[in-house]
């Protein structure tokens, strides 16, 4: 009882028998961010995602099919090249525009504001730098707007 998972495991592989039953006591339900996306121009309709606490924004879209990578973008180490950098915060392929539900998103870090300057947009995140969920409890939900792309918004 109220041991760690590697415990939980060891004590399992010691029971004698063929059966084990597993009583669980308690379950806690994680913090949740529900993520509406919007797309430029409208191009697609609005998608929502269930997302959890401490996801990186990132993987949680493109493991959810959501288009990311804004053709449009330039490295940040080299002006001259284009494309995915892999999440190491150097390309702005994956800045997305907070509409809304930004204090649900992790603190920026002096390597994303710096790259952030360079397009002068307050409102955008670097998706491979930010955690979602920030500052939610157990059981608690929270919704989140952004807009994926946001450069090829027509203004």
């Amino acid at each position: 009882e109220a041991t760690t998972w590697d415990g939980t495991v060891d004590a399992l592989g010691s029971v004698e028998g063929d059966r084990v039953e597993l009583v669980v006591k308690r379950l806690v339900k994680r913090p949740v961010t529900w993520i509406t996306v919007k797309h430029p121009n409208g191009e697609k309709p609005d998608e929502r995602h269930r997302v959890y606490a401490g996801e990186n924004l990132r993987r949680a879209l493109l493991t959810r099919k959501v288009a990311l990578n804004d053709p449009l973008a330039r490295r940040f180490d080299d002006n001259m090249v284009g494309g995915d950098c892999g999440s190491g915060g150097a390309c702005c392929t994956c800045a997305v525009a907070v509409m809304n539900g930004g204090d649900l998103l992790s603190e920026q870090k002096a390597s994303e504001r710096q790259i952030m300057k360079t397009l002068r947009q307050p409102r955008f995140r670097l998706a491979c730098k930010t955690s979602v969920g920030a500052d939610l409890k157990n059981n608690e939900e929270g919704e989140l707007t952004i807009l994926v792309n946001p450069r090829q918004q027509e203004a």
